[in-house]
């Protein structure tokens, strides 16, 4: 995987309807939607111009609607902390996925919504 640290590497739509989320960024953008082949509950995106990857997020309504852009990081924790530091908060604490990825969800001393992650040691360039 060659993905450059803290650019955006990813973009999720987060929704309690993943099915009205496709049909409208579908048919607004031209979007589609396909099961994603590592068996988390993401449907992966295609957009026609080939741009960063992303994917929507069935919620279950377990937490509000969003969509965030999501920035590649070398170390989760560590970003989680300096965010902090830097008068930010933690949304969602990190959490380490099946495949060794690991997330988290920020908000930044305005209120915005954004995500962070640092690919499995196995995928880093």
């Amino acid at each position: 995987m060659s993905e450059v640290t803290h650019g955006i590497g990813w973009f999720e739509v987060g929704t309690d309807d993943p099915a009205a989320a496709e049909r409208f960024y579908g048919e607004l953008f031209g979007w589609s939607f396909a099961e994603d082949p590592s068996g988390m509950p993401y449907r992966i995106i295609s957009t026609p111009e080939g741009s960063v990857g992303g994917g929507v997020f069935p919620t279950g309504g377990q937490m509000p609607n969003y969509a965030v852009f999501c920035v590649v990081v070398d170390d989760t924790e560590q970003a989680c902390r300096r965010a902090e530091a830097a008068g930010g908060s933690v949304l969602v604490q990190p959490q380490k996925t099946s495949t060794g990825l690991v997330f988290a969800h920020l908000r930044d001393p305005g209120g915005n919504h954004f995500g962070i992650y640092s690919p499995p040691s196995d995928q880093v360039a």
